[in-house]
């Protein structure tokens, strides 16, 4: 299974790209939708962020106010390393998880959509990793709109990601998101039909996963249990990635 990180800037206009990739049938996997799940009361991390932010960032109805939290990290490199730090292991496991579901299924491709991608590493776990881009212009005048922020607090958002050059520069492909809606949503086309695996790759990459199983289950005797067990283990941890 071809696993694509897709990434960009704040407001440049990922969210649009993950949408078309849905509309296309090709499973998204949302970082910040795992990591609303993990900020809600009963996970863990909630119980972190309170330890560490204190109940001054919740909501009546104690719930996490995001926009509260949002406006302390952004302004405080230390804070928003700590809430990376309470809050990223659990997104980890929930996508690792997720990315073993649909390679179990059969699908040939699947998006890892991740704001910090390659801040957190993440795009080790991928193929190919897209960017969506734009003009620093465009990016703040999307952000100070659709948030409805001051240029300062816009400027300090977009400052506290990593810088959109760096990341075109790492990535596989960038998305030039300067002009209309649907010529984005083309580009995203486009990659689908590019990079979309063909049936018979997707069939082999299921098929020889599942051979050297049961190779490992012929030997099983002769291994002995522990080193069965170890091997068996390696080997499905290598699949979540492949």
């Amino acid at each position: 299974m071809l696993v694509i990180g897709l990434t960009g800037g704040i407001a440049t206009g990922k969210s649009t790209a993950s949408s078309e990739f849905k509309a296309l049938g090709v499973p998204v996997i949302d970082a910040d939708e795992i990591a609303r799940t993990a900020l809600e009361p009963g996970q863990a991390p909630y119980a972190m962020v309170l330890k560490y932010f204190g109940a001054s960032v919740l909501n009546e109805d104690q719930t996490i106010d995001r926009a509260k939290l949002g406006g302390i990290i952004f302004n405080d490199n230390d804070k928003r390393q700590l809430l990376n730090r309470c809050t990223h292991p659990y997104v980890r496991r929930q996508i690792i998880q997720q990315l073993l579901s649909l390679y179990v299924r059969g699908h040939p491709m699947c998006v890892l959509d991740v704001p910090l991608l390659f801040e957190s590493g993440m795009d080790r776990m991928c193929g190919k990793t897209l960017v969506v881009s734009c003009s620093p212009e465009q990016q703040a005048e999307r952000l100070i709109q659709r948030n409805q922020l001051s240029v300062q607090a816009a400027q300090a958002r977009i400052a506290a990601q990593m810088p959109l050059q760096e990341k075109e520069q790492r990535a596989t492909q960038v998305l030039d998101n300067q002009k209309s809606r649907d010529e984005l949503c083309a580009q995203v086309r486009q990659v689908v039909r590019d990079w979309r695996p063909s049936a018979l790759r997707t069939l082999a990459s299921l098929a020889a996963p599942l051979g050297a199983l049961v190779g490992l289950v012929c030997v099983r005797a002769s291994w002995g249990l522990p080193t069965f067990c170890a091997c068996s283990l390696w080997m499905v941890g290598s699949w979540c990635f492949f």
